[in-house]
């Protein structure tokens, strides 16, 4: 492996660790010439589907281009680099342990927003935004409604939890 700082091929690994679901191996490196270190992440090389678009155009599945999608989505917001590279892995994962040769566009944006929810409101609020297409303002604002209510369960939920563990010590 050559090192992206210096162009060496005398690189050390240093720590080596396999993903969540084994496709993706992460390792540390070190440059034996200028001691900087680097990460590579080695993955399965499969056969990715085809992706089945809206207008019923066909092209192949591009993984930069869900990044782009997911980093434009959480531009500013306070998710890790490392959570949005493991979301854009499981995604990856399940799109290709599906075995399907094709999946609609459809599929792989319902998984994005589901991952967008659970990561962060607001980023799934501005990728709905543009992959629903809204028509009008109300729609829009029915899902931030939706967003809220489902913020406003949880802390509820929350609150719950805390109040019988509270009881449970006294």
């Amino acid at each position: 492996m050559k090192c992206p700082f210096c162009g060496d091929a005398d690189t050390q690994v240093l720590d080596t660790r396999e993903g969540d679901d084994g496709s993706v191996v992460r390792r540390r490196r070190r440059c034996a010439n200028c001691q900087r270190r680097f990460t590579t992440y080695e993955r399965v090389d499969l056969k990715p589907p085809v992706v089945v678009k809206r207008d019923g155009s066909r092209e192949d599945f591009d993984r930069e281009k869900l990044t782009a999608s997911l980093r434009l989505a959480l531009r500013k917001r306070p998710v890790p680099a490392e959570t949005i590279e493991r979301t854009i892995e499981r995604i990856e994962a399940e799109l290709l342990s599906s075995g399907a040769s094709e999946v609609p566009s459809t599929m792989i944006g319902e998984m994005v927003m589901d991952a967008l929810k659970r990561l962060d409101k607001v980023a799934y609020v501005r990728f709905a935004s543009v992959y629903l297409n809204f028509e009008d303002v109300g729609k829009f604002a029915e899902l931030i409604r939706d967003v809220q209510a489902s913020a406003r369960r949880k802390r509820s939920e929350k609150h719950t939890d805390d109040d019988a563990a509270d009881l449970a010590r006294s």
